[in-house]
């Protein structure tokens, strides 16, 4: 017995509709739409686009075909407002708007952040969920909302008609108690947020709905067609896909964000913990994914931007020939969030610690992807010291196992084996989730034994010791 199953999974860049089929021993995943994530910039500030997004979620199930169920993963933290006749109010508002800037300041006066830290577990971000509804706590629109949505949430009220807030999304809001996961009602009381506004809870693998009538006929599905929860938080789906064997793994979720951590049976939420910017977001089966974001593939994306969208191929080959570490920046500095300016930042950044100022493509290639190498050898060290959890093997998914030159690098840096594989490792969990909903396979572990035997893999061995990683690292260390 086999189905399939259409994965939508939006990233901050880009999105997809994958189908993906699944039989014993058959794990096949092919794209039925691709299309470009590109927010908008009024007078008000920045905004998805989300009805242009939502036109392509419709397209991609036209061009998927008849499938067996749908699940729709994407980014996290932001969000649509409805009222009370379901009407969407206003465009969301993009996670690198400006309205949050100060916010935590003002919350942690009410709420101090080691106690934030000890209730939530959540790092801290100033575009979490949580300082984006204090930050709009005056507005017009929250005022007249009688419904708060995540993205992925809203889609899937689009398309059914039903209303949820799946799990592992709702943990990066900063409102949930991990150890219980649940909502932490008297934290959100005391920073005047509404949980009332959020839809019930629902956990992966639990249905969502069927597509509406009016959606069939858009798409030419024939009816029934159900929706099923998944891992709606990219990096939850992106997890699952990670086809590791036993638990001594770390984890590289990348693409516009390097998530890197473990994942673990229950939270860390030491001071230590919180002191470096570790998360602890919720995943399949009780898990918790305990994490680092880093800026990511966001630094080069935004760089081919500014050059005109040269060939990347060609961009990294020769930045294959620049002298290595030379030049590295923090990747996780807040500095580089905003779109725009991103060479001149990066040479900013080199000229204020002294070091050589790359010029060249291909040398702010170069600096980029060492300083990502840095910092997921930074975090892979420090998630294991601080979780007492040590790793073996470090396995990368995402759009950056295409960049051989990363893995290499990742490798390199962290003195570990790197596997790098599957690059739609978001997708594939995704539909692994719809997949054992209609009993098609069965566990965490079993789903990644399918991944294993059916996915192409590259391991990438460590080349010579980490001495100069970690003099690169010593020159970033504050004075």
């Amino acid at each position: 017995m086999s189905a399939s199953f259409a994965a939508v999974d939006l990233g901050a860049s880009s999105g997809r509709v994958m189908v993906g089929r699944v039989g014993p021993d058959t794990l096949d995943l092919t794209e039925a739409h691709r299309f470009r994530n590109r927010p908008v910039r009024v007078p008000e500030g920045l905004r998805w686009d989300i009805l242009a997004l939502y036109a392509d979620v419709l397209d991609g199930l036209r061009a998927a075909g008849q499938v067996d169920s749908v699940g729709i993963d994407s980014w996290a933290v932001d969000y649509g407002l409805l009222d009370a006749d379901g009407a969407l109010l206003g465009n969301p508002v993009h996670y690198r708007d400006a309205r949050t800037e100060g916010v935590a300041e003002k919350a942690w006066a009410t709420v101090p952040a080691a106690e934030l830290y000890a209730a939530t577990g959540l790092q801290y971000a100033p575009f979490n969920t949580l300082y984006q509804l204090a930050a709009a706590r005056s507005s017009v629109q929250l005022g007249a909302a009688e419904r708060l949505l995540l993205i992925p949430d809203l889609l899937t009220y689009w398309l059914t008609g039903e209303a949820g807030t799946e799990l592992t999304n709702a943990s990066t809001t900063q409102l949930i108690n991990p150890r219980t996961r649940d909502w932490s009602y008297d934290l959100a009381e005391r920073l005047g947020i509404d949980l009332t506004l959020f839809a019930p809870l629902r956990r992966p693998g639990d249905p969502a709905g069927l597509l509406r009538p009016h959606v069939l006929e858009e798409t030419g599905l024939t009816g029934p067609v159900p929706v099923t929860t998944v891992g709606s938080h990219d990096t939850a789906s992106a997890v699952a896909a990670v086809p590791a064997t036993g638990e001594r793994f770390a984890y590289i979720c990348t693409g516009t964000w390097s998530l890197v951590g473990l994942e673990l049976d229950a939270p860390v939420l030491t001071e230590a913990s919180r002191a470096a910017n570790f998360t602890n977001e919720l995943g399949l089966d009780g898990t918790v994914r305990y994490l680092r974001n880093i800026m990511g593939l966001w630094l080069l994306q935004e760089c081919v931007r500014e050059w005109g969208h040269p060939d990347l191929e060609q961009l990294l080959s020769a930045a294959a020939e620049v002298a290595p570490l030379r030049s590295v920046v923090d990747a996780g500095d807040a500095a580089f969030l905003a779109p725009g300016r991103m060479p001149a930042r990066i040479a900013d950044a080199c000229r204020a610690s002294g070091q050589p100022v790359p010029e060249s493509p291909a040398e702010v290639t170069r600096c980029i992807l060492d300083s990502l190498a840095l910092a997921h050898r930074r975090a892979v060290d420090e998630t294991q010291s601080l979780a007492g959890h040590p790793v073996d093997v470090v396995h990368i998914v995402g759009g950056g196992t295409r960049n051989t030159l990363l893995c290499r690098l990742t490798a390199d840096a962290c003195g570990l084996p790197v596997v790098a594989g599957p690059a739609e490792a978001a997708a594939l969990g995704n539909v692994l989730v719809q997949a054992r909903a209609h009993g098609l396979v069965g566990d965490l572990e079993e789903m990644r034994r399918l991944l294993a035997r059916t996915q192409p893999l590259r391991r990438y061995e460590p080349r010579g010791d980490t001495a100069a990683w970690r003099a690169a690292e010593a020159r970033l260390a504050p004075s």
